[in-house]
């Protein structure tokens, strides 16, 4: 493949972007698990301090999930690229403008089209 992509970004840009947050992405997963294995290494807290941990535990597991949807959504991004579909809709095969791609490199749907299936979920 080319760095002569004709979508709104290149090639060597889309990667470098993806890589980027892949990497960050794969480093916060790791920075919650080492988490969870100290918090389960000191588990003789005292019981006052139980529901605050759960709190916190609920707060981690929302993230970890969040982080875990975006890693999935970089690997589809990842494979569009090597398909030679990236920085084209998902949904209508329309460009995502490249500033939506600068800010979210895994985007699937143009902005408007993205703003339609979040309200319809």
């Amino acid at each position: 493949m080319n760095d002569s992509h004709p979508g709104p970004i290149a090639d060597a840009r889309a990667r470098e972007l993806l890589a980027r947050e892949r990497a960050r992405i794969e480093s916060s997963l790791k920075r919650f698990e080492r988490a969870h294995e100290q918090e389960h290494e000191g588990l003789d807290q005292h019981p006052a301090d139980d529901s605050e941990r759960l709190h916190e535990e609920e707060l981690d597991l929302g993230l970890e999930d969040k982080l875990r949807e975006q890693l999935e959504a970089i690997e589809r991004a990842e494979a569009r690229l090597s398909e030679g579909t990236y920085g084209l809709s998902v949904e209508s095969g329309k460009p995502i403008a490249a500033g939506r791609l600068e800010a979210v490199p895994w985007a699937e749907r143009t902005e408007a089209e993205q703003e339609r299936y979040e309200g319809g979920r």
